[in-house]
């Protein structure tokens, strides 16, 4: 068998290790990259050492169920990196990226003592098409390329331009790697960062590590900052589980967001937890003041009720699942609190919390919601919102890309698969084959829920396509 893998980013990767410890009988693989940074896609490349990894080693295993293979690798190098308020290393991105690149290479090096043929290809696909009983790839140098498996490994999307500022000299529309975006900026300029999420996060610590003088204001339609992340305490849910969700779909037929609820009540009441009060709380995020709130977060980092830590993990674990058997109401039900899902799904860690709490008390720092539009005009930017209106020399485009968007690179490929009927766009976005011999991994596959692909996630749908191939073989 000859397998394409379009894209090197974490979802290549795991795919990958999974091929290298499932296959019994070699074959061929081609991995198609134009990136100098293999393994690593656009999160985990050379960046500034303020741009950490958001989530704990457990959490970032690209081994599916194997969740100390990370900190194996991390080794003794942890210590260095350790934040205090979480007891948890948090390392750069950049030094994953080479845990990535080790895991790839190490998988790379099995399967070709194993017999494997691999090649890695430094070229973008542009075309993709069925051939017959094979695909052929079309490479931008115009060379073409057979395969009988194809998996899509494009990684997910860039921010978008809501306000329509591209080219507008001050304007960056995209902090990634941010030692570039952030070398253009003075330090003393008056900086509106737009988002309020993940990535501005990461634009705010790193401006403040880089002795950035002037003030920074946070532009949201919002204004809901990411939670924080908990000391982890070692629960394990038991009644919030991908087993539960399969017996009661089994058993009713059907599974309802009041069966999940229902689960999660279960799951609190056993340690003792308030549910409505625990609900409460997570809907406040959408009302209360975001400095307050950030406060209050920051000194709940060792609290030890477990409602928000059953949250966070099975979001990820558990969620894809649950979400394919939900009736579409039910999914229009959760999408009404995104905001709010994706903050508790993927919330900052507290080094950054804390770095983001010292600059608002200072003043340094504000967050300004209600913006409904921005201009640029002699030179600065006027933003207009419910506040009314305030001038900026730079801004940064922070805004979370949506889920299951399509990267601007992997668009030809794309339109080239829905041309030929191989696949088909979700209606809730993303990429969903129409071709069993056609694969897509990461956060354009759709028919996924609303949260963008964690690692685990990746990682487990990574395992999920190499054990079908390797099946398909048989």
């Amino acid at each position: 068998m000859d397998i394409a893998i379009v894209g090197a980013g974490a979802a290549a990767v795991g795919l990958l290790d999974t091929l290298a410890a499932t296959a019994d009988s070699p074959g061929a693989i081609t991995v198609f990259e134009p990136s100098p940074h293999l393994w690593r896609g656009r999160p985990y490349g050379p960046d500034l050492d303020t741009v950490l990894v958001n989530a704990p080693p457990a959490l970032m295993s690209i081994r599916h169920l194997d969740f100390g293979h990370y900190a194996a690798w991390l080794g003794s190098r942890a210590a260095a990196h350790l934040d205090e308020r979480l007891g948890q290393p948090l390392v750069p991105r950049a030094l994953y990226g080479e845990y990535l690149a080790h895991t790839a290479e190490t998988a790379l090096a099995t399967l070709r003592a194993d017999g494997w043929r691999v090649r890695i290809v430094t070229a973008r696909v542009t075309q993709v098409a069925r051939s017959g009983g094979n695909w052929s790839l079309c490479t931008e140098d115009g060379r073409g390329h057979e395969a009988d498996r194809v998996a899509l490994c494009v990684g997910g999307g860039t921010p978008q331009d809501h306000y329509g500022l591209g080219g507008a000299s001050g304007f960056v529309d995209d902090p990634y790697p941010l030692a570039r975006a952030l070398d253009r900026v003075p330090l003393g300029n008056n900086i509106a960062v737009i988002g309020s999420g993940l990535s501005a996060v990461d634009v705010v610590v790193s401006l403040e590590a880089r002795g950035h003088t002037g003030p920074i204001t946070l532009l949201s339609r919002s204004g809901v900052l990411p939670h924080v992340w908990q000391r982890p305490v070692g629960h394990r849910p038991q009644h919030v589980t991908a087993e539960r969700v399969a017996a009661l779909h089994r058993q009713h037929g059907a599974l309802t967001l009041e069966d999940l609820i229902a689960l999660l009540r279960a799951e609190l009441a056993e340690a003792g937890e308030d549910f409505e009060a625990f609900v409460a709380e997570l809907l406040a995020a959408e009302t209360e003041e975001p400095v307050r709130r950030l406060r209050a977060q920051l000194s709940a980092v060792d609290d030890s009720r477990i409602g928000r830590r059953v949250l966070q993990e099975t979001a990820h674990s558990v969620g894809p699942y649950a979400w394919q058997l939900l009736s579409e109401p039910d999914r229009m039900r959760l999408r009404c609190h995104f905001r709010t899902a994706t903050s508790v799904a993927s919330p900052m860690v507290p080094v950054n919390a804390a770095t983001m709490m010292r600059l608002l008390d200072s003043g340094q720092l504000t967050v300004t919601p209600g913006v409904r539009k921005i201009e640029t005009a002699d030179g600065v930017f006027r933003v207009y919102g419910d506040n009314g209106e305030r001038t900026f020399d730079t801004i940064i485009n922070a805004v979370n890309p949506p889920p299951k968007a399509i990267p601007g690179t992997a668009g030809p490929l794309v339109t080239a698969l829905l041309a030929d009927g191989s696949a088909e766009l979700h209606p809730a976005g993303g990429l969903v084959p129409a071709d069993p011999r056609l694969h897509v991994v990461g956060d354009l596959a759709g028919g996924g829920p609303f949260i963008t692909s964690s690692i685990a996630g990746t990682a487990a749908q990574a395992a999920r396509t190499a054990q079908t191939i390797v099946a398909a073989r048989g």
